[in-house]
């Protein structure tokens, strides 16, 4: 009888619910639930699962010694996140406590990745670095020729887990997990600004070279070049053999890698402005913001436009779908969360600064950094 009580109680301190494959902080039978990797999963859809009840609460937050471009990732204990301070912070999810920094000489501005016991991430000086997610000891670094802004990803080759990650040296590298050895090298012709998608063996990538790149994840060869037009300053989605990705023109392509072939564009041509931020994708939606200062919603089998948000400035911030909700930052300083069906706006937080980081969203958990150095969790209003 205690036991039944005592998990009871962690539930509602919790915000929990008893759906037990979605997304939350912990469930009361004791399994936690992860927003592991920018994007939510390897395809980058940016699709959180379970219930998300309004209005959120301020929980607490954690101050970094600088600005955060940043995107959160957490494992349902920790919340790991970057600053332009030149660390990289673990923090408690339910209290915010610090449980370990790991310091550099240069600057984080890429989103981490949780995979197994390790958290890895990028800096502007060209570090890989892997470490134990634990206790922020390194496990291993790998240089690269050119600063890297984006997130790694994961996938499989020959048999063994791989890291992904592009760069400005115009290169996708492909290391080995366990001891951050080259694997394979792919070249490109120009900067790779977003992190790749990964989706049935493939990695799929854009950047300054205005072409959607498909490569194998198993031998780092070409399966497919796609022009897009312009550079693609953003990370694509992939969902199955369809990649999604923006261009700086303003310009959202559906692109069918099978077919090697454009099935829609979609840009506004009167009031449009270059896509930064990367589309969240569910069946038959996608959301994406813009620098034109709202969230674009589109039919995903057309791209015909649905509804817009206008927030007061640019929208880098990639939004995140979860319950029939819209999450994403904006640089005019608030965090919105609007209707998906029709974008009406649900709730608002004023933080103040600038919000470039992505929403990372875990069981009606929101953790997001902004540009006041502050990495932000809200949630359910707690019990005293």
């Amino acid at each position: 009888m205690k036991k039944v009580l005592l998990l009871i109680l962690i539930s509602l301190l919790l915000g929990c619910h008893s759906e037990k494959d979605s997304d939350t902080i912990s469930s009361a039978s004791g399994k936690l639930y992860t927003w592991s990797q920018f994007g939510g999963d390897p395809g980058l859809k940016s699709v959180a699962r379970g219930p998300m009840k309004l209005p959120l609460h301020k929980i607490w937050t954690l101050k970094t010694g600088a600005d955060i471009k940043s995107s959160p990732v957490t494992d349902g204990k920790t919340v790991y996140i970057g600053s332009s301070d030149g660390c990289l912070y673990a923090a408690d999810t339910k209290t915010g406590k610090l449980k370990w920094k790991y310091t550099t000489e240069s600057v984080f501005e890429a989103p981490p990745l949780l995979t197994g016991s390790q958290v890895i991430t990028g800096t502007l000086d060209g570090k890989l670095i892997s470490l134990n997610a634990e206790d922020g000891s390194l496990i291993w670094t790998y240089n690269v020729e050119g600063k890297i802004v984006g997130s790694a990803n994961q996938g499989e080759s020959a048999g063994r887990l791989v890291i992904l990650v592009g760069s400005y040296d115009s290169k996708m590298h492909c290391v080995d997990a366990e001891t951050g050895k080259r694997v394979w090298v792919y070249d490109t012709k120009n900067f790779i600004n977003g992190a790749p998608a990964v989706s049935n063996n493939m990695a799929y990538f854009g950047g300054c070279d205005a072409i959607l790149h498909a490569v194998r994840i198993e031998d780092g060869k070409a399966e497919a070049k796609i022009d897009v037009n312009t550079y693609a300053a953003g990370s694509p989605c992939a969902d199955g053999n369809i990649v999604y990705v923006g261009n700086y023109d303003g310009e959202l392509l559906a692109v069918d890698i099978a077919k090697k072939d454009t099935l829609w564009s979609y840009i506004d041509l009167e009031e449009g402005d270059a896509f930064f931020s990367s589309p969240a994708v569910i069946s038959d939606r996608i959301v994406v913001g813009s620098r034109d200062g709202r969230l674009h919603c589109l039919k995903k089998k057309t791209g015909k436009r649905i509804w817009t948000f206008l927030t007061q400035s640019d929208v880098d911030s990639s939004p995140v779908i979860v319950d029939g909700k819209v999450v994403f930052g904006s640089a005019d300083g608030f965090l919105y969360i609007v209707k998906l069906r029709d974008g009406e706006l649900l709730w608002s937080y004023e933080i103040g600064e600038a919000v470039l980081s992505s929403p990372a969203v875990a069981g009606g958990y929101v953790f997001i950094g902004a540009d006041d150095g502050l990495l932000y969790a809200f949630g359910p209003k707690q019990n005293k």
